[in-house]
């Protein structure tokens, strides 16, 4: 294979992770929006709507690990790990409208989110070297 090929496949590669990327960022957004709604102001259907949110954008991230790990090997000096982990016992926790748990799950979404925001900007200045 020759280098413009592997380049152009490291690119798209890079760009696609770049989408799944943003997709996962604008649902984690979502979910920290309804996050802030359920801490002032929810009730149990907030906390429903908001864990909608947050499945949705764990779906997303998963998305945007398997586009990463092709892109990691298409370009193998590029390395990136998502981490977005609500466990059970949070989720349960929040469910029973305690507003400590639901500061502590707003927290792991700001997290989650700083994270995509640090892998987004590492891709783009991938992207930006690589540029076909």
């Amino acid at each position: 294979m020759n280098y413009e090929l592997e380049r152009r496949e490291a690119y798209e590669a890079g760009r696609k992770a770049l989408r799944s990327l943003n997709d996962a960022y604008d649902e984690l957004r979502k979910a920290r929006n309804w996050g802030l709604f359920d801490i002032v102001k929810g009730g149990f259907l907030t906390t429903m709507i908001k864990h909608g949110k947050i499945n949705n954008a764990k779906e997303c991230i998963h998305r945007a690990k398997r586009d990463l790990q092709v892109f990691s090997r298409e370009l193998s000096d590029i390395r990136m790990y998502l981490n977005l982990d609500i466990g059970g016992f949070l989720t349960f926790f929040d469910y029973m409208d305690n507003f400590f748990a639901d500061l502590l799950v707003q927290s792991r979404i700001n997290e989650a989110a700083r994270n995509i925001q640090d892998a987004i900007r590492q891709v783009e200045d991938a992207l930006r070297r690589i540029r076909v």
